[in-house]
């Protein structure tokens, strides 16, 4: 996709029917708008509330902004712009914050795309899975942006609406530092499970921020075989590994050409490995 298929909503970030006569077409704007929309599952003690169980589970299931959106309207009939109680909002991750973003940018002119990788502002030394937003500018080139951190709790010493590209590692070059020595593998995944870490996990993150940039927005626990899968023994070929090797140093139109590969293309059904629902099947669109 180019800057102007980015413009393209996607199955995932399709908002309906969204009367977007009232948004601010301003990105940062736009980015507080979804801050006061949404609030990270693992923000309870952060923000000093007690996250109900069943959204706690199920909210971040929601794979489409349409879903999103309609759960946003059963919670309050206040329109989009207007801040909201924590118990009106959606408590989901990441990947829902740079989605959400991802589409009002789209729907109000900007040309955006989800992008999986690392972020080092979590915890020092260590590279936490995490996704964000990237939009073009007039000029052509690319901001990255990060709409949860813009809470106040996260102390960051650099803007969240231009996040440096060391303080957020896209999985290219997560995946060249790791395969070059110049990084521990062992730092990159979640910090909270030492299963979750390891050069599988980077691979991982790889594929699917490849699929992101191709229109099919993930859930950050989706996988698929060969190369996405979420078993960190799965066997990768010699074959396998070259072929990531050249899509972490792809320009974007390799990169294109590199998504219709079977073994990255992710299949009609994927697997999901929900955090608290357990294995499923999943059938995309």
């Amino acid at each position: 996709m180019d800057s102007i298929g980015y413009l393209k909503q996607t199955p995932y970030s399709e908002p309906g029917n969204l009367d977007i006569g009232g948004l601010p077409r301003d990105p940062g704007e736009l980015a507080h708008l979804v801050r006061h929309l949404i609030i990270h599952r693992g923000e309870g003690e952060l923000l000093g509330h007690e996250i109900p169980r069943e959204r706690l589970h199920h909210d971040a299931e929601s794979r489409y902004v349409s879903e999103i959106l309609r759960i946003l309207r059963e919670r309050s009939d206040r329109p989009l712009i207007e801040p909201r109680a924590y118990e009106e909002r959606l408590v989901g991750t990441c990947r829902d914050f740079a989605l959400l973003h991802v589409s009002l940018l789209r729907a109000t002119g900007t040309p955006a795309r989800v992008r999986g990788g690392f972020a080092t502002y979590f915890v020092d030394g260590f590279h936490e899975d995490h996704w964000v937003t990237e939009y073009r500018l007039a000029d052509g080139s690319w901001r990255l942006a990060d709409p949860q951190v813009l809470h106040p709790g996260y102390g960051l010493d650099f803007d969240p609406l231009d996040v440096p590209r060391d303080r957020f590692v896209v999985s290219g070059d997560a995946w060249r530092a790791v395969r070059g020595g110049a990084a521990d593998p062992g730092t990159f995944g979640l910090s909270w499970d030492e299963s979750l870490r390891g050069a599988w996990f980077v691979r991982h993150s790889l594929v699917l921020d490849l699929a992101c940039r191709n229109g099919v927005e993930t859930l950050p626990w989706d996988g698929w075989l060969p190369l996405a899968g979420v078993e960190k023994d799965a066997p990768v070929s010699a074959d396998d590994l070259g072929l990531l090797d050249t899509l972490a140093a792809a320009t974007e139109e390799e990169a294109r050409l590199l998504s219709e590969d079977p073994r990255l293309a992710p299949p009609r059904e994927i697997v999901s490995l929900a955090p608290y629902l357990g294995l499923r099947t999943v059938t995309l669109p």
